[in-house]
């Protein structure tokens, strides 16, 4: 599939994955033709309303229910773009170039998406936070010049500028969600200064901040406020960590405030290492952060940065709460396995465990009872696609694309939606499309840490060893056990010898066919001499044999088999041997066809097992087995 057809079907993948209630509808959308040309990136805007795309020659805004075409925005060369919470605007950004007249470029610019007509224009060199905030009710739009925090009134745009703020040193600017929105600004740390986080009122940014924090150990940091923008976590960061422990610096602090000023605190962290990810619940009275070193540990906690509760340590770096609060998910994406746990919040317990290996975008549906998992370009070249989970673990979609490069639900808002319902609900019945996906003969992604020879078969470093209470004497830094000691290596055993592969692990009867031969080799072993004890038995063979640096326990008789040879399945005669073997076999088929229900990849030669289910089962026929 080309690249412009897969951008093709990342617009048809999000029309056709929105939810009005119910299962989602996996039937491409009637009435729409995708661009001619490869589409870099697409949007909705955040009631669901609109939908738009950008191609080189310019931007093409559709009326999302029914995929009409409602404006085109013929301007060449646009990398990014977004609605305004209600959609009135659409902003678009270029990279900056320099005119010939030598004046400033205006790259970035704001449209009326009804009209089309250019409403305000900007000079924005950089492409991180390059856009402009609103307010939830578009009332005002903020935005960062240096280290002037600059408001607009939209629907005065030709006014210009209608409040302004200068903080020195100004790095980073949030305007927080709400009906009373205020302004976090955040200074990084210089010359020995240490860094803050003011935040203003946005009615009255001339006037002191409502409130202020402190700290060191800050050149950077993560703003995200509450649902209601009554609240804020702030999380600050280093560029170089002093101590050689991350190549990508190191965490600062993590801190809560009020935009209120009446309550702020340091969030206790009791596990050493980075804060990897952290998230509000949608109801804004609680959240929960994933931290320390892997194993990272995830806690909950509540407006007052109380511990609710704590879900352990695994290995995840992500956090997702569903839209209605109730649904919690914890993964481990990127450099990680894929493992994603889904907890309930009213009991705590974990739902299920899902395996989203290679995942690079995972998103809740707006019900709150899908998950999305997709594997995009050029994150990942190979296996792109997407994956639709139920909340309670079933794989109910997938499908695969050549090169994927966006994914999304289309968003609804809350009150077209049906409530979640008070019990987790049971999953509808997986699309055709699954199996024929996941059966396809694809190599499956390697799962285990990768150990250098020298290493493999011997116990992790302390570095790896987990620290919630569980063994780790095998474990590798992936949580799963290492594989047997390489053929020749030791691995420690109380006696300190190595395990020569192939040599029996008890003793057996040998006996020699020459008589002198065999009292010969009996007085070389011995060394004792005619008085000593094997002297005196040298014209009898020994039973004794050493085996890995001890003597057994006791003299095994010439009947006996030596455990572990072949023999002791005499008992059973032919025909009940083969039984054995066929239902052995039918057994391991059916593990196959399970791991293949719950989306796992199977090997060619796996699926040629599974072919010979119908063969294994007349032959028991035929033995009088009923299968």
């Amino acid at each position: 599939m080309s690249s412009q057809q897969s951008q093709q079907y990342a617009f048809r993948a999000q029309k056709r994955l929105g939810l009005v209630g119910g299962t989602p509808n996996y039937d491409p959308i009637e009435n729409f033709t995708g661009p001619e040309a490869p589409a870099r990136t697409h949007q909705y805007s955040s009631d669901g309303r609109l939908f738009a795309y950008t191609v080189p020659t310019g931007v093409y805004i559709f009326q999302a229910e029914g995929a009409q075409l409602l404006q085109t925005l013929p301007l060449p060369n646009i990398l990014e773009f977004n609605f305004s919470p209600r959609g009135t605007y659409i902003s678009t950004w270029e990279r900056p170039v320099k005119p010939e007249d030598g004046s400033q470029h205006k790259n970035l610019r704001v449209f009326s998406v009804s009209t089309g007509e250019e409403l305000a224009a900007f000079t924005q060199k950089s492409q991180e936070g390059w856009d402009l905030q609103y307010t939830i009710s578009e009332s005002h739009a903020v935005r960062l010049v240096g280290p002037e925090v600059q408001v607009y009134r939209p629907a005065e745009w030709s006014k210009g500028i209608v409040d302004k703020l200068k903080v020195e040193g100004a790095t980073t600017m949030s305007l927080s969600p709400g009906l009373n929105p205020s302004v976090a600004v955040f200074v990084a740390e210089k010359k020995g200064m240490p860094a803050t986080v003011r935040i203003y009122s946005l009615t009255a940014l001339a006037g002191a901040p409502m409130a202020q924090k402190t700290f060191f150990k800050a050149d950077r940091s993560q703003i995200k406020w509450n649902t209601i923008g009554t609240q804020v976590l702030v999380l600050t960061q280093t560029e170089v960590d002093q101590n050689n422990k991350s190549y990508y610096g190191e965490t600062g602090g993590f801190y809560l405030l009020s935009a209120s000023g009446q309550f702020d605190c340091r969030v206790p962290l009791d596990k050493e290492g980075p804060v990897h990810d952290f998230a509000w619940s949608p109801n804004s009275k609680e959240f929960v952060v994933v931290y320390g070193f892997m194993p990272a540990k995830s806690t909950l906690y509540d407006q007052r940065a109380k511990t609710l509760h704590e879900f352990g340590t695994a290995f995840c770096n992500t956090v997702l709460f569903n839209p209605q609060a109730r649904l919690l998910a914890l993964a481990g994406f990127g450099n990680l396995a894929g493992n994603l746990d889904i907890y309930d919040r009213r009991t705590l317990n974990k739902v299920t465990s899902i395996d989203a290996a290679n995942t690079s975008h995972c998103e809740w549906s707006p019900d709150g009872r899908f998950l999305l998992t997709a594997t995009l370009s050029p994150r990942l070249r190979v296996d792109n696609g997407i994956k639709i989970w139920h909340c309670s673990g079933p794989l109910v979609h997938m499908q695969a694309v050549e090169e994927l490069y966006q994914a999304g639900w289309r968003p609804a808002h809350a009150d077209t939606l049906p409530p979640f319902p008070p019990q987790i609900p049971v999953s509808p019945a997986p699309a055709n499309s699954v199996v024929d996906t996941v059966v396809s003969p694809r190599p499956t992604p390697l799962k285990t840490a990768y150990r250098p020879p020298g290493a493999r078969g011997l116990e992790a470093s302390s570095v790896y060893k987990r620290d919630d209470g569980t063994p780790s004497g095998n474990s590798t830094p992936n949580g799963r056990y290492s594989r047997s000691p390489v053929p020749g290596r030791t691995r420690a055993n109380g006696n300190g010898k190595r395990h020569i592969p192939g040599a029996p692990t008890s003793p057996s009867p040998v006996r020699s066919p020459d008589p002198e031969k065999r009292g010969r080799k009996q007085k070389k072993k011995g060394g004792e001499g005619a008085n000593g004890a094997r002297g005196a038995d040298q014209g009898r063979p020994s039973l004794e044999v050493q085996t890995n640096g001890k003597a057994p326990a006791g003299p095994l008789s010439p009947e006996e088999p030596a455990p572990g040879t072949p023999g002791l399945d005499a008992s059973l005669d032919p025909i009940a041997k083969k039984v054995r073997n066929l239902s052995k076999k039918l057994k391991a088929i059916e593990e196959l066809k399970e791991k293949a229900k719950k989306g796992e990849r199977l090997e060619a030669t796996q699926l040629k097992k599974i072919d010979t289910e119908t063969e294994i089962r007349n032959e028991l026929s035929g033995l009088g087995i009923s299968s």
